[in-house]
């Protein structure tokens, strides 16, 4: 099944995620997990990095939204 989704629900739901993982990453037992000597990922990320993919992935589809609306609006 699929879900269909607008642009601007995607970047709703992208922020809502943005804005969780800023609660989160602002939590102090958070924090405290993350200092610790054996908080490891795969890939070295964190929660952070998580943050900013999100961020650049809205901007992206910002990005493409001007775009588009310039594009139709000159044909």
């Amino acid at each position: 099944m699929e879900i269909k989704l607008t642009s601007s629900e995607i970047r709703t739901i992208l922020q809502g995620c943005q804005y969780t993982l800023q609660l989160v990453g602002s939590n102090k037992d958070y924090r405290r997990l993350q200092s610790s000597e054996y908080f490891s990922t795969s890939n070295d990320v964190v929660l952070n990095d998580a943050f900013n993919v999100l961020g650049e992935i809205v901007d992206a589809i910002d990005e493409v939204e001007q775009i588009t609306e310039q594009q139709t609006g000159k044909i």
